[in-house]
């Protein structure tokens, strides 16, 4: 059986937005998720977060800490996604995926978030959760 590695970027800005992506293939409806893509052979998950954000937002990103890992299958293959808190340090938003997969940046609001179409409905509660976490506790945001 194989397995697929990914990492996926959890960005709020000060207005307690989160950054998401509209994404799908050019014959699949479009649905949104957070900034996210495939681990290449020789990277770390967290290098795959940073070029990821950047090649969907066109956003440069840090690192601040694993919020989860998780795992599923998509038929025959196991699926590990590795979930990060970041920040933004620079760049401007801009799509810059050379696959031609995402059509749309947008920062959501926790609102917003509750009436998107997601990609993987299953993240919904613990996006909501990180939302309302970081809402109350104040941390530096991008």
């Amino acid at each position: 059986m194989s397995k697929w590695q990914g990492s996926a970027a959890i960005c709020i800005n000060d207005k307690n937005e989160l950054l998401m992506v509209l994404q799908g293939k050019p014959q699949e409806k479009k649905t949104w998720t957070v900034p996210s893509g495939g681990i290449k052979e020789g990277e770390t998950p967290e290098q795959c977060c940073r070029r990821e954000t950047f090649e969907e937002t066109g956003y440069i990103v840090s690192v601040k800490e694993r919020l989860k890992i998780k795992n599923g299958f998509i038929g025959e293959i196991a699926v590990e996604v590795a979930y990060f808190s970041v920040s933004r340090t620079g760049g401007q938003m801009q799509i810059q995926d050379t696959d031609s997969l995402i059509h749309e940046i947008r920062w959501v609001s926790q609102e917003e978030l509750l009436h998107l179409e997601l990609s993987f409905p299953e993240d919904l509660s613990f996006l909501i959760a990180v939302l309302k976490t970081e809402k109350n506790e104040g941390v530096e945001r991008a």
